[in-house]
């Protein structure tokens, strides 16, 4: 079997020597040339880590290796996808029968071949996620537990981290979804339930496609040999966001010919919120003694006064390889590091400093506003929006588009307006049980009487059994929140709604609870501007960013992006903000409460490495809503920086 992997493969005529000479420098081509054994290749932010990875397999075809003892694991298809046609077009010959693409890819071909040594049948269904939820929501009701337990999307995420992790369902509930704690038991249940309705109806999620081929290539020698044998060499494509059951899958399959070359960056290890395992990189050699440790340093994309800043600041970090990227453009001018008012200010110098930009000949596609959190460009949105500004948001809708503000804005327009249908059937439906039908009888049944918020306590009659204590909870909310002195403050408003029952909400609705529950600290906060609801309400509609916001420029293909910085990697643009550098949000209070100071540090490397040409570092005194009350630090990676490496920017304040 081995021998008919290695057959030599007729040349199309191409010199790839050549082309490996003329076109990559002396580090890529290292990697490219080397013979064999365990490799790993880090791969600095810009060094060109697709072209080495095209060029290794390339070579190996070249040099006689059959394109079916390859495999090239990515982290999109279409990655793969163009990866292999590139291959292609370097030696002039088709590389048929290699396989490219995701690990999910990877295992659902394997498992069509084998599932039914695992018990399943060959023709499983691949579940979508959408598949998931009606499941899990199934589950839920034939449990018929007397709690209000999560929503699907929350326990779909804990059963998918608990099998990426390889921990249990209740270690994942107290380590990443404390409040639902209480639940536990019941959330167990469910995913209990799920599991046997999936194997009993032959089908599989994204997540069981991992897993399931880890446990086929375990328990079946010979299975395993088979593919141990066939892949003479494997390439894997960002490993640092590999997670614990990638890597072993990994493992396995190399363990024959050891032929295993891993491109990553340790340095840009930011997804363990979704699982990925900073260890798989970071301890490679301990796994692999013989390994060949590869450095790509040399940089096409920034400028060396941004590299230099990047350095310095990537090297506090203790666990990690040293390295020191190296430009090869000209030095132009060094990082802006700005001090901001508060978050006004904040948006107003970016606006202006865009305009400056534009007049200088940038174009908006090339400017990029980057941020910890998404909560932190709600100021800047605004400002755009005034300013007629094109933008496209990355990290999500814009955000008064987001279902947890307009949830928020919907409480406050009631009591503006406690005839508003829309907001009470929207408030309404936020409550388990309560559908469209059931909260069109109870407003029906209120909005009869003089008081319609007084009303509220005497429909209980509708309102179903499993649903009466959450719909108490919002009666009492409402009767906290309609009295005249607190339809003065809304800051207050906001803070009551949250404490009665929308928080708990937001952990039972959705896995990214804590930063949605941020969101509305921003907007609360904003709030302490107005003196009314009705003004503040009103403010946000005329501003165009309220209750019904229209499709803005999203599509525009020249506008200015604003996205998180964990959506923004492996982007890059000519001149890039880096806004809210404040101690507890970037880094931010969660993850250092954590320990994980130094994935953070790794986050800022990141966002500090998009840019080509322009960086601009922007922190606030204040946060900008406390009536300057509540002064803020510097993020310490700005503190932490020589003072040398940054050109501090003062305004002119009239």
């Amino acid at each position: 079997m081995m021998r008919k992997y290695r057959i030599k493969r007729a040349s199309g005529g191409k010199d790839i020597t050549s082309a490996i000479a003329n076109n990559l420098n002396p580090e890529q081509g290292a990697v490219v040339e080397h013979k064999s054994g365990p490799m790993l290749v880090l791969a600095g932010a810009g060094t060109g880590k697709t072209t080495t990875v095209t060029y290794r397999v390339a070579k190996l075809v070249s040099e006689g290796v059959h394109p079916e003892a390859i495999l090239l694991l990515t982290f999109t298809n279409k990655a793969a996808g163009d990866m292999m046609k590139r291959v292609e077009w370097l030696i002039g010959d088709n590389i048929r029968g290699m396989w490219g693409g995701t690990f999910h890819h990877l295992c659902n071909m394997v498992l069509r071949k084998h599932a039914d040594e695992i018990g399943y049948s060959r023709s499983y269904t691949i579940m979508d996620r959408e598949d998931t939820k009606q499941m899990i929501k199934d589950c839920v009701a034939e449990l018929g537990s007397e709690r209000i337990l999560p929503k699907p999307a929350v326990m779909t995420a804990i059963s998918g981290l608990s099998k990426s992790t390889e921990q249990s369902v209740e270690d994942i509930i107290e380590t990443r979804f404390f409040p639902l704690a209480e639940n536990g038991p019941d959330i167990g249940k469910v995913l209990i339930m799920y599991e046997e309705k999936k194997r009993k109806n032959n089908l599989m999620d994204f997540d069981d496609l991992l897993l399931n081929a880890r446990t086929l290539l375990d328990e079946r020698e010979e299975i395993r040999d088979i593919y141990r044998e066939r892949f003479v060499h494997i390439l894997v494509d960002e490993y640092q966001d590999t997670n614990h059951i990638q890597s072993c899958l990994v493992d396995t399959l190399s363990e024959f010919h050891r032929n295993l070359m891993v491109v990553g960056d340790d340095a840009q290890s930011i997804y363990s919120f979704r699982g990925a395992d900073f260890e798989n990189i970071i301890k490679f050699p301990d796994r692999y003694h013989d390994v060949s440790i590869f450095k790509l340093t040399t940089n096409y994309r920034s400028t060396p006064d941004i590299l230099d800043l990047a350095n310095d600041s990537i090297s506090h970090n203790s666990w990690q390889f040293k390295k020191e990227l190296r430009s090869v453009k000209d030095r132009y001018e060094k990082p802006g590091l700005i001090s901001l008012n508060d978050v006004y200010e904040q948006s107003s110098f970016v606006v202006s400093k865009i305009y400056d930009l534009i007049d200088e000949g940038s174009s908006l596609k090339e400017i990029a506003v980057l941020y910890r959190s998404h909560y932190q460009s709600m100021e800047l949105q605004m400002e755009l929006q005034r300013r007629g500004l094109p933008f496209e948001v990355r990290s999500g809708l814009r955000f008064f588009e987001q279902a947890h503000i307009k949830d928020i804005i919907s409480y406050l327009r009631i009591l503006i307006n406690p005839h508003d249908e829309l907001s009470w059937k929207r408030v309404l439906n936020l409550i388990p049980g309560i559908g469209n039908a059931t909260s069109g009888k109870i407003f029906r049944s209120i909005n009869k009487a003089d008081e319609v918020i007084g009303e509220l306590a005497n429909v209980t009659s509708i309102v179903p059994r499993r649903s009466m204590d959450p719909f108490l909870l919002m009666v009492h909310c409402f009767n906290t929140i309609s009295g005249d002195e607190a339809a003065s403050d809304p800051f207050s408003i906001i803070e009551e709604i949250m404490i009665n029952g929308y928080e708990q909400y937001l952990h039972n609705t959705y896995p990214n609870s804590d930063s949605r529950a941020e969101d509305i600290e921003q907007v609360r906060q904003y709030a302490t501007s107005y003196s009314t609801v009705e003004e503040f309400v009103s403010d946000l509609s005329l501003q165009g960013t309220g209750f019904e916001l229209t499709a803005g420029p999203e599509h525009n293909e020249d506008a200015i992006t604003l996205s998180t910085v964990h959506q923004a990697k492996g982007l890059e643009w000519g001149a890039v903000f880096v806004i809210g550098l404040n101690d507890g949000r970037f880094p931010s209070r969660m993850a250092l409460k954590d320990g994980d100071e130094e994935e953070e540090r790794r986050l800022f490397y990141v966002a500090s490495t998009r840019a080509k040409r322009y960086l601009y570092l922007c922190y606030t005194l204040t946060g900008g809503n406390t009536g300057g009350v509540g002064f803020l630090k510097p993020s310490r990676f700005i503190e932490e920086l020589d003072t040398d490496l940054y050109e501090r920017i003062y305004l002119e304040r009239y």
